[in-house]
């Protein structure tokens, strides 16, 4: 992993740890106030952290897709072709192997 992207990742992984912790805050203290419950406090710091989770898991598919794209397009630019098309040139070869008796 290169430094750069090391660097991005724990910029990302120490906002979120720091956007959580005030988030707690932030609820202990309605709690404090008697506002809400601990329950409902439990509860909404369970729905915020599944919501968070649930983003993280939506970007990381997002980024794989690209990627995976991104290679596909260098494969194709490289002159390899798709296990697809080569799976339809295979088929194409034996039905004309085919129409030639062999």
């Amino acid at each position: 992993m290169s430094d750069l992207l090391k660097k991005g990742f724990h910029l990302g992984l120490g906002a979120a740890i720091s956007g959580k912790e005030r988030f707690e805050k932030m609820v202990n203290e309605m709690v404090k106030r008697g506002e809400i419950s601990p329950s409902q406090a439990k509860t909404m710091v369970n729905n915020w952290m599944n919501q968070w989770i649930s983003k993280g898991q939506n970007k990381d598919k997002e980024w794989n897709e690209q990627a995976k794209a991104r290679f596909q397009d260098q494969m194709k630019e490289l002159g390899f072709v798709s296990k697809e098309e080569y799976e339809k040139l295979e088929a194409r070869i034996e039905r004309l192997e085919n129409l030639h008796g062999r």
